[in-house]
C-alpha cells in the first residue's frame, strides 16, 4: 500500500488553511486506497483537531530539522510527502527526496526555497505568473483542493425573494488569527441598511443588532451555500466560495493574501473591501446589500472557475510521479 505523509501545522497564529487543503487531498488519496498520516501539530483550535479526528486521519508530532523529519519518513515507510507550510527550513524537501520520498510542495507563489518533485500553486492566475524553479508545476484554479463537505453541495439560493433581508456570512478562517471579526461586524452595522448576519469567531463578542456570533463550526460549507453575501479574507476558503458561486466581498489579513485579493477583485469575481473595516468598506457593503443584481454578478463570474475536480488532478499527478 502506498503511504503519504502530510507535513503541515494549524493553530491560532498560522491559521487552518494549510490543514484544510491538505485534508481535501487526503480524502481523495484515501478514496484510492492510499494510507495517509499527518505530521505536525494543531494548537489552540478544537475545530481543526476535529477535522482530523472525525476523518480518522492520524496526527504524528513532527521533529524539528530536515534530517530528523526524513528519518521519521523512513521509519513510517512513507512513499511520498506533501509539504504545506511557510515555516519549514529550506532543506526539508531536499532531505525527504534524499531519503527516497517523492515530494509535493503546496505553495502560494513563492516556493520559499523548498526543493520538490512537484509543485502545486492553486491560486487564480498562477499559471500565468513566472515560477523561479524549473520543475513540474500544477498551477491555477484547475488544481484547487476542495473537501468532500464542499464538493457535495450546490448553491442553496441566489438572490432571495423580493423584500427578503439579505443573509450575510462573515468569517476569517478557522481561527481568525488576525482578530478582525469584530471590526468587520462593525463595518456591516455601519453600512446602515437592513440585513441579517452570522459572524463566525473563536472569541465570543457582542455584535448587537441583526448579527449572531457563533464559534467555528463544521456547518460552514452549508452556511456559505445559503448566504446571499460572504465577507471574508482572500484565503483558502475563497476557492470553496467560487465553486459554490456565492457572492463574496474580500479583504486581506496577511501579506501573502494580497496577490489573490488583487487577482480576484481585478477579475470582478469578488468585491474589494480594502484592508481596513472603515467607512469606505461600509459603503461597498451598503451597495452590495441593497443591490442583489450587483452582488449576484460577482457570484456568476466566479461560478465555474473551480470545478471541484482539482484534487483528482493533483492526486493523479502525485501518484504518477516516480519516487527518487
Amino acid at each position: 500500500m502506498i503511504r503519504v505523509g502530510f507535513r503541515c501545522d494549524a493553530g491560532v497564529r498560522s491559521g487552518v488553511g494549510h490543514l484544510v487543503r491538505c485534508v481535501a487531498l487526503a480524502e481523495e488519496l484515501r478514496g484510492r486506497g492510499v494510507e495517509v498520516v499527518f505530521l505536525g501539530e494543531v494548537r489552540g483550535s478544537a475545530w481543526a483537531r476535529a477535522q482530523l479526528r472525525e476523518r480518522g486521519l492520524p496526527l504524528v508530532p513532527a521533529p524539528e530539522g530536515p534530517a530528523r523529519l526524513a528519518a521519521l519518513g523512513r521509519e513510517l515507510r512513507l512513499d511520498a510527502a506533501v509539504l504545506d507550510s511557510y515555516d519549514l527550513p529550506e532543506g526539508t524537501g531536499a532531505a525527504l527526496r534524499g531519503a527516497g520520498l517523492t515530494v509535493l510542495a503546496i505553495v502560494d507563489g513563492d516556493p520559499l526555497g523548498q526543493e520538490a518533485d512537484l509543485y502545486l500553486d492553486q491560486n487564480l492566475g498562477a499559471e500565468l505568473r513566472p515560477f523561479p524553479v524549473p520543475a513540474r508545476r500544477l498551477a491555477g484554479a484547475r488544481y484547487v483542493l476542495l473537501r468532500d463537505s464542499v464538493r457535495r453541495l450546490g448553491r442553496a439560493r441566489s438572490a432571495g425573494p423580493a423584500g427578503a433581508l439579505p443573509r450575510v456570512l462573515c468569517f476569517f478562517g478557522g481561527t481568525d488569527s488576525a482578530g478582525v471579526a469584530p471590526a468587520w461586524a462593525g463595518a456591516l452595522l455601519a453600512a446602515g441598511v437592513p440585513f441579517e448576519a452570522t459572524v463566525v469567531s473563536p472569541t465570543p463578542f457582542e455584535a448587537g443588532g441583526p448579527i449572531a456570533v457563533i464559534p467555528p463550526t463544521d456547518r460552514l460549507p452549508e452556511l456559505m451555500a445559503g448566504a446571499d453575501l460572504v465577507v471574508t479574507a482572500a484565503g483558502s476558503a475563497v476557492w470553496e466560495l467560487l465553486h459554490l458561486g456565492v457572492p463574496t466581498a474580500l479583504t486581506w489579513v496577511a501579506d501573502n493574501q494580497l496577490i489573490g485579493y488583487e487577482e480576484l477583485v481585478g477579475r470582478g469575481v469578488a468585491a474589494g473591501l480594502g484592508r481596513a473595516a472603515d467607512a469606505a468598506a461600509a459603503g461597498v457593503l451598503a451597495r452590495l446589500l441593497t443591490d442583489p443584481a450587483a452582488r449576484e454578478e460577482h457570484g456568476r463570474r466566479g461560478r465555474g472557475l473551480v470545478d471541484g475536480r482539482g484534487r483528482e488532478r493533483v492526486a493523479d499527478a502525485l501518484l504518477r510521479s516516480d519516487p527518487r
